[in-house]
């Protein structure tokens, strides 16, 4: 009897202890969505299932050729191709953006001596027109099937060619210093496209400039507010953030935009001219966006997303690029530069303002203000492993990149600007 019960009482802890274990176990397999949505690990696990299917098929062949005694069984299928070898960079220092004191609207004495690389290069054009990404044909559990960017919408930089003259400030340009948003300035509201809304966007901007800007901004608001920009330039300028796709940041965000968000390393808002004629003042609280924030579905008419790495600015390309050591990743945002000389906004916030000609010329009707340029630079991490934030059904495709502006500067400061665009200086 004493020996039954020492038995079951042992089987009772053996049963205890496994059931502890199968716990554990359960719990340790269940994926963090951040890191577990890593587009790097998705392109490894599409290539690992075509890898485990061969090996079953092969066995399946091997098994019916024991119990047939002939030959015969499925052919098996090739794995997929491997991903794009991910170069590693370092990430660099960020260059500092102190504002000056100097008075914008004072004559300066002297020309200036030198200028940002960024704007010393001609201006690129995309060679080929953006398409959306292929949908991912995983298992429907898998939380990130559909969640995308995908391996596919990547690109290593050195395996672009060559296609634009790299990026140019053109004879005269005018520079906003804003700083990289170290203030923390984000949301996911947009008061150009959505007003009075929270969460119009369904993904985070990066905002640099008026420290006011959300959802319910107006013409007033923004013009009593403080700013980041030197010279009192209370424009407020924006973007969706860049995410780290290795870090299970943000796990819960209802519209899939998981990860650790991005800052710049730099940010240029550069002012250029026209190369057809002079420029003339933008008027006060003037509305611009540029890109299609759902260019995967809406097709490539509006896209104007522009990446590249620092070092190769003469190679442009519409996907995310994957860049060598010691190189960044750039995005660049071209806003339209031909107004209609009477509205500060329209319904579709385009027909107001438009993009020159192929010619460099402002179509017929309109006049050149202006142009502003956006160059973003980040430090990624290694490999196809970051993201744009997107609205859900864009699949974070890198075509959907965009940016909003609105001008708040003070009169005085647009006309300086102005004068320095014709003129030919750089300020």
């Amino acid at each position: 009897m004493r020996r039954s019960t020492r038995m079951a009482a042992a089987l009772s802890a053996l049963a205890m202890t496994a059931g502890g274990l199968v716990s554990a176990a359960v719990l340790v397999a269940t994926p963090a969505r951040a890191d577990h949505c890593d587009p790097a690990k998705q392109g490894t696990q599409q290539q690992a299932q075509p890898d485990q299917q061969n090996q079953q098929d092969q066995q399946d062949q091997q098994d019916q050729q024991d119990q047939q005694g002939q030959g015969g069984g499925r052919a098996a299928p090739s794995p997929a191709p491997s991903a794009t070898p991910t170069p590693s960079r370092t990430a660099s220092e960020e260059p500092s953006q102190q504002p000056t004191t100097q008075d914008p609207t004072q004559e300066p004495t002297t020309e200036p001596t030198a200028e940002p690389s960024q704007r010393r290069r001609p201006t690129p054009s995309p060679s080929a027109s953006p398409t959306a990404s292929p949908s991912a044909s995983a298992d429907h559990d898998d939380e990130c099937a559909d969640l995308g960017p995908f391996v596919t919408d990547f690109v290593d930089i050195r395996r672009v060619q060559p296609n634009g003259t790299g990026l140019s400030g053109g004879r005269g340009s005018f520079v906003s210093e804003c700083g990289t948003n170290r203030n923390g300035h984000n949301n996911p509201d947009n008061f150009i496209v959505a007003p009075g809304v929270s969460n119009g966007a369904h993904h985070l901007h990066d905002y640099v400039g008026n420290l006011s800007t959300n959802g319910f901004s107006t013409d007033q608001s923004l013009a009593a507010a403080g700013t980041t920009c030197r010279f009192n330039d209370r424009s407020t300028y924006f973007w969706p953030v860049l995410r780290d796709r290795k870090v299970d940041d943000n796990v819960q965000d209802p519209d899939g935009n998981v990860g650790r968000v991005l800052r710049p390393r730099s940010v240029t808002l550069v002012f250029r001219g026209n190369p057809g004629s002079r420029v003339v003042a933008m008027p006060r609280f003037l509305r611009l966006i540029t890109g299609d924030a759902k260019a995967a579905t809406n097709g490539g008419a509006n896209a104007r997303a522009q990446w590249t790495c620092t070092g190769f600015t003469n190679r442009i390309t519409t996907q995310y690029p994957l860049c060598p050591r010691f190189s960044q990743v750039m995005r660049i945002l071209d806003f339209p530069s031909c107004w209609d000389g009477q509205n500060t906004d329209s319904a579709n916030h385009r027909t107001h303002v438009l993009f020159p000609e192929q010619s460099g010329a402002c179509p017929q009707g309109t006049r050149a203000i202006p142009q502003l340029r956006m160059i973003l630079t980040y430090s990624v991490p290694q490999g196809p492993s970051f993201a744009v934030d997107a609205f859900p059904e864009q699949k974070h495709n890198p075509i959907t990149d965009h940016a909003d502006f609105a001008n708040v500067m003070p009169d005085r400061l647009m006309a300086f600007a102005v004068n320095c665009i014709n003129r030919g200086r750089r300020c």
